[in-house]
């Protein structure tokens, strides 16, 4: 039983008057959440491919794909799609006719910007396109959308525990707070859901998660994106699937 659960139950107590001749008893329980679309229709999801800039530290494209094709693989029913990757910043540039490279000349990503990104988002609305994607794998939901992971930099008073002897002489810790330089990644993914029989969206939803750590604390970048993604991933399953979140309630007998 934790603290919070503690002191509630001290003032349940006290305000009913029923201290000394009543027990509490804590059970656990499940809130179903329901699905943000209903994907009935479909008997196979492909994760496409996304729209990524921002660091040029991980390939977000790659890494996200396969990230969500795992977790969709153990959550849900429809059958998970195998296959490349697309590189949609790629099939932007030669829509428009230009080279088609997902990096510039000197190894930057094309997309370094949200403005950058906003001149590569309305493939999200090319039915025509996503239409003929659905027929080369039997009209499945298609996930797809962009990943923008950025370096960032921050400065200012943070909180730390700090170790302090107590007047019996044991260890105790106190919230000591200090001005301190920050540094780590910033994940913004946006996730589009396509019917694959029409090529019309279904359903978009974006986020934003940040990941800061002491400046002189070297974290890897892919580190920091799965750790990221973790905030993020029960969101994405709920928008496909029916989730529960488990908690407790405390009863009086």
């Amino acid at each position: 039983m934790t603290a919070r659960t503690a002191a509630a139950i001290v003032s349940l107590a006290a305000g009913l008057g029923l201290a000394g001749c009543s027990s509490f008893y804590e059970i656990a329980v499940e809130t179903p959440i329901q699905a943000k679309i209903d994907v009935s229709a479909f008997q196979r999801v492909l994760v496409a491919g996304f729209l990524t800039g921002g660091a040029k530290a991980i390939d977000a494209n790659t890494e996200t794909a396969r990230l969500l094709r795992s977790q969709l693989r153990s959550k849900q029913d429809m059958r998970v799609i195998d296959t490349d990757v697309l590189s949609l910043v790629d099939e932007v540039d030669r829509q428009k006719g230009q080279p088609q490279a997902g990096a510039a000349a000197d190894g930057e990503p094309r997309i370094k910007t949200e403005k950058d990104l906003e001149a590569y988002e309305p493939i999200f609305n090319n039915a025509e396109y996503w239409k003929k994607i659905g027929a080369e794998y039997q009209s499945p939901l298609i996930v797809t959308g962009s990943v923008m992971f950025t370096e960032v930099s921050k400065s200012g008073v943070v909180s730390r525990p700090q170790s302090v002897p107590s007047e019996q002489g044991l260890e105790e810790y106190r919230s000591v707070r200090t001005y301190s330089d920050m540094k780590g990644y910033a994940l913004a993914p946006k996730f589009v859901f396509i019917d694959g029989r029409t090529g019309a969206q279904l359903y978009s939803e974006t986020y934003h998660e940040e990941a800061l750590y002491p400046s002189t604390q070297n974290t890897p970048a892919l580190s920091s994106y799965f750790e990221l993604m973790d905030k993020v991933l029960p969101s994405f399953l709920n928008t496909l699937s029916s989730q529960k979140i488990r908690g407790s309630r405390v009863l009086l007998k």
